[in-house]
């Protein structure tokens, strides 16, 4: 049944005035399309109408029985948000991390005590398809909850074949479950594997020869991450792991710049979608990110978890014509949260994003860095139907409140998911 929103106080549409299709950066960043008293009408799972009320209602007069209408007086109603960057596949949370590193013991010592990298892939090795399903189908209802419509969803806590393999079939079945939008990504290139500790060159090997050819074939996967950086994968390694995925037609994109500076020109030869982290970006490369297409994904939550007193650089990025998302960075050692409003929060009140270009990009940058804003990211007619309506009469509103939820519903590919 087809579906009109009806009397939002704020409408977000994102529609952009000049129709450019690239990402958003700069001053179009704090552009949100608002319609107040904003409608939306849905059918077959896309948007036919955004506009206002009167307007989308007088088109629909003979046939508006015949809708299922929910009424948005009070609330904020926008695209669904992006999370282009998330590690759902995992077993149990990592608890022996968060006491340890409360106690100020180091990564060395919380890999002796049993944490780590190591205990998600040991959780990862043992588990079943069918237990990593249910917990990454939970992780996406959690996120749709809180108003997220597509998730990237990566591996990369198996670190053989198998299990690789395993965690990107455990991501299909759990998508396919879903009413929401998953974008598969193959992250073998997360660390080396612990057998391999002492021949690096042998797993990097693997991953070109073995994990990318066969996710590629049997289509597991959209993109190939990697790694890069100090203690994971040299630059050399990582540029071998793109050039593999380019190869085997499969997008790219790089957890880089997180504790260490790198050198962003070799990998900008892959024409990654998005470059994420980003906390210690050199100002010689902010050029050749601003005149990309490359999205810088910042992950904020990951800071904040931590404990960390410095956050990636936003305004840096955005002043120097950088386009920006957001995303959780959903994962067990270093950001358990689901919650992109949160992220908006700490965007805005650590990072000083405004609440408009934090909302641009959690939604619209956040669909450029999966190469999804054709159909996703704003509320234009023939896009997806994918909306979240917030109980509140500001979009400032989004980053003001935190440690509270205040999504009422999403509607999922035109799926309708109440929260109460």
């Amino acid at each position: 049944m087809p579906i009109l929103l009806t009397h939002a106080a704020q409408l977000l549409t994102l529609r952009n005035p000049a129709g450019d299709s690239g990402p958003r950066r700069g001053a179009p960043m704090r552009d949100l399309g608002i319609i107040e008293d904003g409608a939306v009408l849905i059918a077959d799972g896309k948007i036919v109408a955004a506009g206002k009320t009167d307007e989308v209602a007088k088109t629909l007069a003979p046939r508006r029985a015949e809708l299922e209408e929910i009424d948005c007086r009070g609330k904020v109603v926008l695209p669904g948000f992006v999370d282009s960057h998330t590690h759902p596949v995992f077993t149990a949370p990592r608890l022996i991390d968060f006491e340890k590193r409360i106690a100020g013991a180091g990564y060395e010592e919380i890999a002796e005590a049993g944490g780590g990298i190591r205990a998600s892939v040991r959780g990862v090795r043992e588990a079943s398809r069918e237990t990593l399903a249910a917990h990454v189908l939970r992780a996406f209802g959690e996120m749709a909850a809180q108003g997220t419509t597509t998730v990237e969803a990566k591996s990369g806590y198996g670190l053989s074949f198998d299990a690789e393999i395993k965690s990107l079939e455990a991501i299909r079945e759990a998508a396919s479950r879903w009413s929401g939008t998953v974008v598969p990504t193959l992250l073998g290139a997360h660390v080396v594997a612990p057998e391999y500790r002492d021949n690096p060159e042998e797993y990097v090997r693997g991953i070109c020869e073995q994990m990318i050819p066969t996710v590629a074939q049997r289509k597991l996967a959209e993109f190939v991450d990697v790694f890069c950086e100090r203690g994971a994968f040299t630059a050399e390694q990582s540029q071998r792991i793109l050039r593999s995925a380019v190869e085997h037609k499969l997008g790219v994109r790089a957890h880089v710049c997180q504790l260490t500076p790198a050198k962003l020109a070799p990998l900008m030869q892959f024409h990654p979608a998005s470059l994420d982290h980003m906390d210690c970006i050199a100002e010689e490369d902010l050029p050749i990110l601003a005149d990309s297409d490359t999205v810088a994904t910042l992950l904020p939550a990951a800071n904040y978890f931590l404990g960390l007193a410095n956050f990636p650089p936003a305004r840096k990025l955005i002043d120097s014509g950088v386009a920006v998302a957001l995303a959780t960075d959903y994962n067990p050692g270093t950001a358990p949260t689901p919650s992109m409003p949160f992220v908006l929060s700490v965007a805005c009140t650590h990072m000083k994003m405004s609440p408009a270009e934090a909302i641009t990009a959690a939604t619209y940058n956040g669909a450029c860095a999966l190469r999804l804003q054709h159909s996703k990211g704003s509320l234009e007619p023939g896009k997806d139907a994918d909306v979240a309506i917030f109980d509140c009469g500001d979009y400032r509103e989004l980053a003001y409140w935190f440690g509270v939820n205040r999504c009422c519903e999403t509607v999922l590919s035109g799926t309708r998911r109440r929260r109460y």
